[in-house]
């Protein structure tokens, strides 16, 4: 990833700030449970044959062109990216995660701890042509600061492809309170074996999600509501029967720039 310009001195004074100041909501459920969750990013289910395909389905040809995969994880991601010959930076706010991508891909991609909910100083404007963000702004509970950021690193026209847990997933599991409003929602997962992890993320209401894009410059392209592949069947029936008929994740692709200025005047 050498050909994206990085300012270091930045990256040293960001990662004081993290350490001293910030203690992300998702970061110690991550941080504890990160080497058994790299252990079965591959297989897993709800990742290999419901979220991930459906998110990669929205990837334009991305040989020779710069990506930044916002919340990294343990490098799942950045590797299909560098297979189909991207240049890959990815950030993650816990250290064990981007330790794990780093294992995983070697000097294939470039990786570093970074919070997407502060500004991404050290990051030049313009100097990606994707972004992906798989997953992880359910942990941002304010996503006003974070599409503005990542409108100023894209090239104009570039891409921003995300995935989250769809709002009427919440609703189906009676976990809000108010629909309407951002909400932190505390979940336990066991699905990664023992102890069962502890993982805090944030509900975001679907008007929210679409009028927060808008806003940060973006102009939507297309939205995938998925179902499991059949894989999923394979592996777990009863959860691919409810999420043939209920859904769990969606997927966005946006461009970077804004047609709000033209309807407006019309």
């Amino acid at each position: 990833m050498s050909d994206v310009s990085i300012d270091t001195t930045k990256i040293e004074l960001f990662s004081r700030h993290i350490a001293m100041y910030r203690e992300p909501h998702a970061r110690d459920g991550y941080e504890a449970l990160a080497d058994r969750y790299a252990s079965r990013i591959d297989t897993k289910a709800h990742n290999a044959f419901y979220e991930r395909p459906a998110t990669i389905s929205l990837l334009p040809d991305v040989n020779g062109r710069r990506v930044l995969d916002a919340g990294c994880g343990p490098g799942k991601y950045a590797e299909i990216l560098v297979e189909r010959g991207a240049e890959v930076l990815g950030i993650d706010v816990s250290p064990s995660m981007v330790k794990l991508a780093t294992e995983r891909l070697g000097d294939r991609a470039s990786f570093i701890v970074a919070d997407m909910a502060e500004p991404l100083d050290f990051l030049q404007a313009g100097s990606f042509d994707v972004i992906l963000a798989p997953l992880s702004l359910d942990y941002v509970e304010n996503w006003t600061p974070v599409f503005h950021e990542f409108s100023r690193v894209l090239r104009p026209r570039g891409l921003f492809i995300f995935s989250i847990t769809h709002p009427a997933a919440d609703m189906a599991e009676d976990i809000c309170e108010n629909y309407f409003q951002v909400e932190p929602v505390v979940e336990v997962w066991t699905g990664f074996g023992n102890p069962p992890a502890t993982v805090h993320r944030f509900r975001h209401p679907l008007g929210y999600t679409i009028s927060t894009l808008l806003d940060g410059g973006f102009t939507l392209d297309q939205v995938l509501e998925p179902v499991p592949t059949g894989e999923f069947a394979d592996v777990l029936p009863e959860d691919y029967a409810l999420l043939s008929r209920r859904p769990g994740f969606l997927c966005i692709r946006a461009v970077n720039g804004t047609l709000r200025g033209e309807v407006d005047k019309q």
